[in-house]
């Protein structure tokens, strides 16, 4: 009964009667109506609750739906289709949330008035003293000490009782100065700046609200009356109000700028009408993309960034971002100055181009501390945010040994990642591919490799009866096939008698034969007058036994800069290297091993 109206027929049994004095009419049907240059409109029954009203309201029921639905715009504020009335206070907004202009002109503009608008409407209490009358009607509808919080990111809605009787003629939105006639106000108090009002059908605003549903249908004594309050901020709402309320009758909105429509997102969040908020996601998707706007859709509230209908917005500001510093080396200032919301995009992104798994700690480290100087601060934002974006099982012992000392981690938390990040290492490759294959749709991976220029190696460490170290570095076949004609890739560095070490694979131009070959090569880092002297012994898995074969072995003396290896390593052309029947290709992996020991 909230939802409709009641009409009444009298029916007889058997044929129709009709009054003695007038001739007997039939309906004339949609053709000879048509015929006659009159408009035959199809109009879906508004008022059948069994189409259009779900009780539990789940996603796949009426609100929100991705089903084509039926465009209700002729009706928009027009009495005739409508059976209550929405008053739309206008509340005056701070003088710090006043931008220089009407509207926002820019996305920057826009996120700086939005936060001054969440910060100071956070918990404001308005109160409103008023003696009104409805239009120019007699009949006073009066609502006296009426008090309401309002939250910048809740809705609230008044009902209030009027004669039914009285008459609306209005079918434009207009202001309603008749409503002007407020109290004054102190500090503590806001006056209303206009009312705007407009005829609405609740069987079409409960059909894709929740929220006007439980307004019309709570049960309770308001839900019956014909007048409903909605108080807005003038800065942005209530033009965007007015969109919202639109797009709810003809699923469609007149505004393409940005900033708009944000506004009409974020109100569409408020009013929980979830097809409107899936409309300005796709709208906003389908703009050029900034770094600026990224970031911005990303700092949405939460309410509205984690709403199913947005997510594929965010997804999409997260790709952009990824991308755009895919590779943080060239653009180490500015991923610097980037919130926190933009470094869980580019540092969740499994292409990111970093040296190694340690850089990324590194500057994750600084990046925190540039940001959150106390210390506090920074140990709770590592513990929830920032620690779930470094892979730690990929970092090198070395580094592990200093996250356990390190004063940023929480005193709990550093072990614990710690231990996950050794005992992944001890797994067994197959182990280890199963755990990252396990969390490939996880938002947050640990165990999954990224691209790094510098490719991780497993060192096992011999102290006696010699210092010693035995190394794997393993190669993708694509990996390979990049170095095609003249590149090379390094390895990460790793520690024997504390010095650094690291490999370089190369595809080389043999010198005597004329063509390409595969090469590998042992480097130390230290530069300068440094000498250290080590045997060596290169290998490589080999077809058909799949064990390693020993290919070269000797022994040099280190001094900065220098670096030892073979130009062709398997002395084969790159093309019988690269075939697919390759020897030293298993499962798409060549697998090298170097031994290093060091000279007494």
């Amino acid at each position: 009964s909230n939802f409709t109206a009641i009409a009444v027929f009298t029916l007889t049994a058997g044929k129709r009667t009709a009054h003695p004095s007038s001739p007997e009419v039939s309906p004339l049907p949609d053709n000879r109506l048509q015929g006659l240059g009159m408009r035959v409109l199809k109009v879906p029954d508004l008022f059948d609750l069994s189409t259009i009203m779900v009780s539990d309201f789940s996603p796949g029921g009426a609100f929100g739906s991705d089903t084509t639905e039926p465009d209700f715009g002729f009706a928009f504020n027009d009495s005739n289709f409508s059976d209550r009335v929405l008053r739309i206070e206008i509340m005056p907004d701070s003088p710090e949330t006043k931008s220089d202009g009407d509207c926002c002109s820019s996305i920057a503009d826009w996120a700086r008035n939005r936060k001054r608008r969440r910060e100071d409407f956070k918990k404001e209490i308005y109160v409103v003293q008023r003696q009104e009358q409805v239009l120019n009607c007699n009949v006073p509808d009066t609502v006296d000490g009426l008090t309401y919080e309002n939250r910048d990111d809740d809705a609230v809605a008044m009902i209030e009782g009027s004669p039914s009787d009285v008459g609306l003629n209005c079918n434009q939105i207009g202001n309603d100065t008749a409503y002007d006639n407020y109290s004054s106000l102190n500090k503590d108090h806001l006056t209303v700046l206009r009312v705007n009002i407009i005829h609405i059908s609740s069987p079409i605003l409960a059909a894709k609200s929740p929220f006007f549903y439980k307004l019309f249908s709570n049960g309770m004594t308001e839900s019956e009356q014909r007048y409903v309050t909605l108080p807005v901020h003038a800065s942005a709402e209530e033009a965007a109000l007015l969109d919202l309320l639109n797009f709810m009758y003809s699923n469609t909105l007149s505004t393409t700028t940005p900033t708009a429509l944000l506004d009409v997102l974020m109100v569409a969040d408020k009013f929980e009408v979830a097809s409107c908020m899936r409309y300005c996601s796709r709208l906003l998707r389908n703009l050029p993309m900034t770094c600026e706007s990224a970031l911005l859709y990303l700092d949405l509230p939460s309410t509205v960034l984690m709403a199913d209908a947005v997510q594929p917005l965010a997804d999409a500001a997260n790709q952009f971002l990824a991308a755009k510093y895919k590779d943080v080396t060239k653009f180490q200032d500015e991923v610097l100055n980037l919130p926190l919301a933009g470094i869980e995009a580019v540092f969740s992104s499994d292409d990111l181009q970093v040296a190694s798994e340690d850089a990324v700690y590194d500057f994750l480290l600084k990046w925190a501390r540039t940001h959150y100087p106390k210390l506090e601060e920074r140990r709770r934002v590592f513990a929830t945010r920032l620690g779930r974006l470094i892979r730690f099982p990929h970092m090198t012992c070395r580094k592990l040994k200093k996250v356990l000392t390190c004063n940023d981690f929480d005193a709990e938390i550093a072990p614990k990642v710690v231990l996950e990040a050794l005992f992944f290492k001890a797994e067994t490759p197959h182990k280890q591919r199963a755990l990252a294959s396990e969390e490939a749709n996880a938002p947050y991976r640990h165990f999954l490799e990224r691209a790094y220029k510098y490719r991780p190696v497993k060192v096992v460490e011999f102290e006696k009866p010699r210092q010693q170290c035995v190394v794997y570095l393993d190669l993708k076949r694509e990996e390979c096939a990049h170095l095609f004609p003249g590149g090379k890739v390094y390895s990460q560095a790793f520690h024997l008698g504390g010095q650094g070490f690291f490999f370089s694979a190369h595809c080389h131009m043999d010198q005597q034969s004329s063509f390409h070959c595969f090469g590998l090569f042992l480097g130390m880092q230290e530069k300068g007058p440094v000498t250290f002297a080590v045997d060596y012994e290169f290998a490589a898995r080999s077809k058909p036994t799949e064990d390693y074969i020993s290919k070269y072995k000797g022994n040099y003396t280190f001094t900065g800069g220098k670096a030892v290896g073979y130009r062709n390593l398997f002395g084969i052309p790159w093309t019988t290297f690269m075939a697919d029947d390759s020897n030293y290709f298993i499962n798409g992996v060549l697998h090298l091993r170097a031994e290093l020991t060091v000279r007494q």
